[in-house]
């Protein structure tokens, strides 16, 4: 039976699966899949003739929400405490036969592990690890020659789970998790949300001309001002819209006009290049929010976040979809829409959608 192992946010793992099983049958194909209830991980399996592959060939990662990251697993492998780097390179050469040319091995490790000790013994395992490998013949010397990489997932110090993950149909960060610092300037943390956001959504060769050019931007719900913050690095004019009080550093700047006013009323005068929006309501009004702002032509990008009720979670993503993709269809507007439920969100998910016509 071919698997696929799918990274997730811990407790998000009925999400997650639900997603990649309605997703698997609108390309044609069967699976089911076994969540590690509080870990984090997906199992999906493909109990038909169809290769793991096969639904890495037909889904892209980008158009899933709860799903950050996934492998194709080759085998379980039992690790022995003697010689832990002979027993992947035997188990591999067993599985050669299905295992892809790679130059690298990542190490992952559960993303809620608690293990101090089992961090620190992946972190020194990857140099022995590649150098057993590539002396095995089983890792190439050049990447750029290969497609995929070996991806070893380490739940524990006795067993091991070797897969491999495609190079153009993978996250851009190992697990879906961004390795970002807060500096001490932010207003708040959830700076770090609209920054991963511009990671996750905007092709990294293009992000000067999603944000340089001295752009203007609006922030509803702004206060006290962590995405107003990030557009403000950006060196955009913004607006900030909220009755409540902005950081006083920030205002400082003399980028920054605040609008006290209700950010799901407010309104530019004329069509402006972002809007973000970082309110905690309804879901479906944040949509109909992001709708109005870019059928309308007031806005060409916006991140926004959908905050997800404690139930039917996905079932409320599908529902704020549709009604977005019928609202900018009947605007008559072109778009691109993206979501994601990142790595800095707890119980929402952040949008992106760009106006193309």
């Amino acid at each position: 039976m071919e698997q696929i192992l799918a990274f997730c946010r811990p407790g998000f793992e009925a999400e997650a699966g639900r997603e990649l099983t309605d997703s698997a049958l609108e390309s044609g194909l069967y699976g089911f899949f076994e969540p590690a209830r509080g870990e984090g991980i997906v199992w999906f399996s493909l109990p038909g003739p169809e290769p793991a592959e096969e639904l890495l060939a037909r889904l892209s990662l980008e158009n899933l929400v709860f799903v950050r990251d996934w492998l194709v697993v080759l085998g379980r492998l039992e690790l022995p405490v003697e010689d832990r780097v002979g027993a992947v390179i035997s188990g591999l050469r067993q599985l050669e036969g299905g295992m892809p040319e790679c130059a690298r091995v990542e190490i992952r490790l559960p993303e809620n592990n608690a293990d101090k000790d089992l961090g620190n013994f992946a972190r020194k395992w990857v140099a022995p690890l590649s150098k057993g490998l590539r002396g095995a013949g089983l890792l190439k010397a050049v990447e750029a020659e290969t497609l995929a990489r070996l991806e070893i997932f380490l739940p524990d110090f006795s067993h091991a789970v070797v897969g491999y993950s495609l190079r153009n149909n993978r996250a851009r960060f190992v697990g879906g998790i961004p390795r970002l610092r807060l500096p001490a300037s932010a207003p708040s943390r959830s700076a770090l949300k609209l920054e991963e956001a511009w990671k996750v959504f905007l092709p990294p060769e293009q992000e000067l001309d999603y944000l340089g050019g001295g752009k203007k931007a609006a922030d509803l719900g702004a206060a006290p001002g962590g995405w107003t913050w990030q557009l403000v690095r950006q060196g955009m004019l913004v607006t900030a819209v909220d009755n409540g009080p902005m950081d006083p550093d920030l205002m400082a700047s003399g980028q920054v006009e605040h609008v006290r006013a209700d950010g799901y009323s407010w309104r530019p005068k004329r069509g402006i290049d972002w809007m973000v929006c970082d309110i905690v309501d309804q879901p479906r009004k944040t949509a109909r929010l992001a709708v109005d702002w870019v059928g309308s032509g007031f806005c060409r990008f916006t991140v926004f976040n959908l905050k997800l009720p404690m139930k039917k979670r996905y079932e409320e993503w599908l529902i704020c979809r549709e009604i977005i993709e019928d609202g900018l269809a009947q605007a008559g507007v072109g778009f691109r829409l993206r979501a994601r439920h990142l790595y800095h969100d707890r119980e929402e998910i952040t949008c992106f959608i760009e106006r193309t016509g």
